[in-house]
């Protein structure tokens, strides 16, 4: 069946749903699905991080309290003997994205209906191939599973009455800027402070990773990023160029959990393609013999281990942004005759390509997002590696990548080419989600040997 969506003005997402359709996994199946209800409910880039983990944590204790092959993320394994694999992962997944965007859901508009016709497709096409038994079985594990990773996190300080953050006056501090009206807030009023001191899913505290912090003002490295910023991020820049504004856009306008999981699609799709390639194997080199059973497994913990690790990054920012509060580009070089750098001049009329996100700039939020991400993917399918990405608001533009590095100085560059960052905040925050990628990667989502 075919069900049409109706967000804000105009804007049609279409879900097509049906038992008949090709797919590649229930566990890709259902990333998917979150994706696309993240989108119609306009999820902010910062919540949506919490969304995919929760779910893509769900979906990997569901599947690995089956299988029993690695540490869980939260749920030990516990199923019954028997259980469908593919009807646990559907029903996890069902249940978080009903409790964030289905009837009196977190997150609006209601898409129960959507997601309701989306497990049931689900459930009739696995019912051509297990038996009522196996389906029951799986269904019951997967609504446990849910149960405790929603428990969990409904307890992880997220709150969708974010309290508001009126910064300082204080020279070099962040503080409400004038193309932003919500003061500390994301602009739909929800959780931007308090993610600074949110539970984290995998890493020891928010601050485990905390950066050094931004230049300080009156040095000659503070001003090297100031004048970049307000040359090359202004909005009527004369040396930004045609290419460097358009993947400003694409960035700023594609969320990084949107980005990153499709990076992540495609390559785990080519890697369950070619059964024979040297990628076809995880760590260990276990992955031969039962290859094709191994799939969902192993789409379930890359996918968890991306979302998980993104999820921390984005704490670990905001622990860092709220721990230093620095200002941002547009009032930086506003009121650099503040600053005591005789090599920053100020403009009191500069404006960023963009509008300047609410919250203040050091590190870079989507740098940290994208360097947790990069890590995970370059650990599983190494850097070079070719990849296309299509933003989830900016349709027709494709942008086309031959490793993985070269799409995360991509984004670098956007966030000082749109004048919304200064390059150490963008450094820093890579810096900072890939050392927390690679802390998940080295303690989480173990080998076990389950008894």
């Amino acid at each position: 069946m075919t069900r049409v969506l109706r967000w804000g003005t105009g804007i049609l997402v279409v879900l097509l749903l049906t038992a008949a359709a090709a797919r590649a996994d229930e566990v890709t199946d259902w990333n998917r699905t979150m994706l696309r209800i993240g989108l119609v409910a306009n999820t902010s880039p910062l919540n949506m991080t919490r969304t995919a983990a929760m779910v893509q944590a769900a979906v990997f204790d569901a599947i690995n309290g089956i299988d029993r092959r690695y540490t869980p993320v939260r749920v030990a394994p516990g199923a019954s003997a028997g259980a469908s694999r593919r009807a646990a992962i559907a029903q996890a997944a069902y249940v978080i994205l009903s409790k964030l965007y289905g009837a009196g859901g977190t997150f609006t508009p209601n898409q129960q209906a959507t997601l309701d016709s989306r497990l049931t497709a689900a459930l009739v096409d696995i019912g051509y191939h297990e038996s009522p038994a196996a389906i029951k079985a799986g269904t019951d594990w997967g609504q446990t599973v849910a149960d405790q990773i929603w428990t969990w996190r409904s307890g992880d300080g997220f709150n969708t009455q974010a309290p508001t953050f009126t910064g300082s006056t204080v020279v070099g501090q962040w503080r409400p800027t004038p193309n932003d009206p919500y003061p500390g807030t994301s602009t739909n009023g929800v959780g931007f402070p308090q993610y600074s001191s949110q539970t984290p899913w995998a890493i020891d505290h928010p601050s485990q990773f905390r950066p050094s912090g931004p230049y300080a003002l009156g040095t000659p490295e503070y001003a090297a990023d100031f004048n970049e910023t307000k040359s090359k991020g202004s909005q009527t820049s004369a040396t930004r160029t045609p290419d460097e504004t358009l993947y400003s856009w694409f960035w700023n306008t594609g969320t990084s959990t949107y980005l990153w999981n499709n990076a992540a699609l495609q390559l785990l799709a080519r890697r369950d393609d070619d059964h024979d390639g040297r990628d076809d194997r995880d760590r260990d080199g276990w992955w031969g013999e039962g290859h094709h059973h191994d799939e969902l497994l192993e789409n379930a913990r890359v996918l968890a281990l991306l979302d998980v690790s993104m999820a921390d990054a984005a704490i670990g920012c905001f622990d860092a942004k709220y721990f230093y509060t620095a200002w941002r580009p547009i009032t930086a070089i506003r009121e650099a005759a503040n600053d005591g750098n005789s090599a920053t001049e100020p403009d009191a009329a500069w404006k960023p390509l963009f509008a300047t996100p609410g919250h203040p700039e050091y590190p870079s939020g989507h740098s940290c997002l994208s360097g947790a991400a990069a890590g995970v993917l370059i650990h599983e399918f190494r850097n070079r590696v070719h990849f296309e990405l299509t933003s989830d608001l900016m349709l027709g533009v494709t942008r086309s990548y031959r490793s993985l590095s070269q799409a995360l100085d991509e984004m670098i560059n956007a966030r000082v080419f749109a004048g919304i960052h200064f390059r150490k905040a963008c450094e820093d925050g890579t810096e900072l989600g890939k050392s927390v990628a690679e802390f998940v990667i080295a303690n989480k989502f173990q080998r076990v040997s389950w008894h």
